[in-house]
């Protein structure tokens, strides 16, 4: 799990600095990685994570009025955070069915070195009910898409302009902004690579806009710079892909369908193949995309209950205020 190696930012212009570095961070671990991995998703997730909770250190020095709008602002956000990140595990709990299929393919194909006509009309049939498996979940995560983000209207917007407004509540309004822009950005990463990269997902989409002037002082511009930057490489190897864009699971789908061809040719010459250097490949690829998605979970679980103490303790602060 990564975790933000610098200082927990208290001020106003310490968070936009913050941002900046994480965001930076994030860009160069993107050339580290493959594009859509587990582990840069979990890097993304965990700069949520991060930013959320310097959001929460910084409010705790603002010294807020009791009773203003403020909390209902953060609540709203965090209200969001928490709905789209629920999506988030609901469409990586829909894995569970497809890589369990393929596990057991290979655990029971690691008995037989070599697959005849009669062992691989078994096995085909297996094939096939994993491959639908995979579709059947990529209709079902298409479908929170459309029936859950899609309401949100969630956007990026790459260039905005900062009214004297966000200069609320000391400097809270254009924090939060901060956050919710950065979120944005962040929430469509995920959904893209866990979920389902679809026209209201994709980087290329009116889901991200730049239609304002920019008007941020030094400090506030370096974070929108480095979204900026963030997005538009994200959007480059997006490339108007659709559908589940996590690379283990691309990864486990070529082994699944390499298997499968492996089989047919088989079924098809009547003589005997030796499947097991597919069928090591067939189970590498399905037990790591299962540990992947495992630990995004427990992450996601973890970043709820950061959420729950944060809306708690700004809450409290405003009752004891």
């Amino acid at each position: 799990m990564f975790r933000s190696s610098s200082a927990t930012a208290t001020t106003v212009n310490g968070f936009y600095n913050s941002l900046t570095q994480g965001l930076d961070d994030l860009f160069r671990s993107f050339h580290s990685h493959n594009f859509m991995s587990i582990h840069f998703l979990q890097h993304v997730l965990s700069c949520l994570q991060s930013f959320h909770s310097q959001l929460i250190a910084v409010v705790q020095k603002l010294h807020l009025p009791v009773g203003e709008k403020w909390l209902d602002e953060y609540m709203d956000e965090s209200a969001r955070l928490w709905e789209v990140c629920h999506v988030i595990k609901s469409g990586i709990a829909n894995m569970e069915n497809y890589y369990s299929t393929a596990v057991t393919i290979a655990a029971t194909l690691e008995n037989h070195a070599y697959i005849n006509p009669q062992i691989s009309r078994q096995v085909l049939r297996a094939i096939n009910g994993c491959q639908r498996e995979r579709v059947g979940l990529e209709e079902e995560n298409r479908g929170l898409i459309r029936t859950r983000i899609q309401p949100l209207m969630m956007r990026f917007d790459k260039n905005v302009l900062i009214e004297s407004k966000f200069n609320g509540f000391n400097g809270f309004r254009g924090v939060l902004f901060a956050l919710r822009n950065t979120n944005s950005l962040l929430l469509m990463i995920l959904l893209s690579g866990l979920v389902y990269c679809s026209p209201v997902t994709s980087f290329s989409s009116s889901s991200c806009h730049g239609h304002t002037a920019m008007n941020y002082n030094e400090n506030k511009s370096g974070f929108m710079v480095s979204a900026s930057r963030l997005h538009e490489k994200v959007m480059e190897n997006e490339d108007g892909q659709n559908g589940v864009l996590l690379y283990e699971f691309w990864n486990a789908k070529t082994a699944i369908d390499e298997l499968k061809t492996e089989v047919e040719r088989s079924r098809g010459t009547g003589m005997e193949f030796d499947v097991s250097e597919r069928v090591e490949k067939l189970k590498s690829c399905f037990v790591g995309l299962q540990c992947g998605v495992e630990n995004m979970i427990v992450q996601l679980d973890d970043f709820f209950d950061e959420i729950v103490e944060a809306r708690k303790k700004l809450s409290d602060l405003c009752t004891h205020g």
